[in-house]
């Protein structure tokens, strides 16, 4: 088994300016791979504070991978860290001095001196290649315990191109493959999905998990063994029971979102919508897809009547009614063009504040659903973008692939 601890350098990920969504990716890549990630930890840029850790890691973990913090400027501190840590001297590489020198000679420009630090190296350290950018990573291997060290920039880009063309060929990855699927589900609790699945959810290999997403609860079947093929056969019984469990929510699996199946449910049909209080969150989600051919986005009374919202409604029901999604959207069709119109009306403060109705009209079928979820307008606004493309997918999708 190799036990793994991520280290994210930077004092910008303490205070909430950059999400770390290099431990996640790198989180992801270490598990598909069965190496087994005990901690993630997060720290400013100080020296003490980070060599600390790298010492403590290396005493409970095998592989220490950090990110961040190989820049030039006095701030970045991970190489100077790594080498007080391992008591190392760094020296200035004259290879990695070279190249630095030529990625900006080849743009026209001259070097400044404070880049000099990225062409350093310890005695024990590899330098890795970085393609797109000017910092270099380092590859480390700790005498005389064998553990490694790995030295990655902060950059996505840089990070995840390094991490795959560079770092993983030279680890002595476990002979352990990893097989997971997972299961997007709506309209169920997280709580509820884990009754549903009781004693699954206990066991370890393979495991089942359950998080809860803005989509829904995922539901992630995983299982590991010598090869990926032996990895997914061990998990394919587990994870026909829990579909069969969750078949009446699940809307899609893996790398599906509500928009990618909803345009696949659509076929060739095209899709209007019409949004009064919901700030455009429906349009926003259904920007890429293809069958999404028009929307208006209104709270305005005067242009929702222009839209198929009829005077007596709006006095005897409000905007916020279900009688008001119905006529709007029948009125995305009639006055959008499209063949399918979905409506959202919801209300994001006042007396109302959390009710939302949605409907889908489309020949022949027209579908409602009502919310009642407080909390604070983006909140309200996203819910209610989520369960509209879930209303319509469970609509317009055929019912041998899913159940509403």
């Amino acid at each position: 088994m190799l036990l793994a601890e991520i280290i994210s350098v930077g004092t910008e990920l303490l205070l909430g300016e950059i999400v770390d969504s290099n431990a996640a990716f790198l989180a992801r890549e270490l598990a598909e791979r069965g190496v087994t990630l005990h901690r993630k930890t997060v720290l400013g840029d100080n020296l003490g504070r980070v060599e600390d850790a790298i010492r403590l890691a290396l005493s409970r973990a095998d592989l220490v991978i950090l990110g961040g913090g190989l820049g030039p400027t006095d701030d970045d501190l991970t190489r100077e860290a790594i080498a007080a840590a391992l008591g190392e001297t760094p020296t200035e590489d004259p290879e990695q001095m070279a190249h630095l020198r030529g990625l900006y000679e080849s743009r026209g420009r001259t070097m400044p001196e404070v880049n000099r630090k990225q062409a350093w190296l310890i005695p024990s350290a590899e330098a890795l290649a970085n393609p797109v950018g000017t910092a270099p990573g380092w590859f480390v291997r700790v005498a005389p315990t064998g553990k490694l060290i790995v030295a990655l920039p902060g950059p996505p880009f840089e990070m995840n191109r390094m991490w795959r063309e560079q770092v993983l060929p030279r680890l002595p990855l476990p002979a352990r493959a990893f097989s997971a699927v997972t299961l997007h589900t709506q309209g169920i609790g997280e709580s509820n999905v884990a009754e549903l699945l009781g004693a699954l959810t206990r066991q370890a290999n393979p495991s089942v998990a359950t998080y809860a997403r803005k989509t829904g609860v995922d539901v992630r079947v995983a299982a590991s063994a010598s090869t990926p093929q032996e990895a997914a056969t061990l998990a394919a019984p587990v994870l026909e029971q829990v579909r069969g469990l969750l078949a009446r929510w699940t809307w899609g699996e893996d790398a599906d979102t509500l928009a990618s199946v909803l345009t696949r449910a659509l076929g060739t049909r095209t899709l209007g919508v019409i949004e009064a209080g919901s700030g455009g969150t429906v349009c926003a989600a259904l920007a890429d897809a293809p069958g999404f051919l028009d929307a208006a986005v209104t709270v305005d009374h005067a242009r929702l009547i222009t839209l198929g919202l009829t005077p007596v409604t709006l006095n005897a029901h409000g905007v916020v009614s279900e009688q008001a999604a119905r006529e709007l959207a029948a009125g995305a069709r009639e006055y959008l063009g499209a063949a399918v119109g979905l409506a959202v009306v919801t209300a994001t403060a006042g007396e109302q504040a959390g009710q939302t109705y949605i409907a889908l009209d489309t020949e022949g079928l027209q579908k409602t659903a009502h919310l009642n979820w407080p909390g604070d307008a983006p909140q309200v606004r996203e819910r209610a973008a989520m369960a509209a493309l879930a209303l319509a997918l469970r609509s317009l999708q055929p019912r041998d692939e899913v159940q509403a």
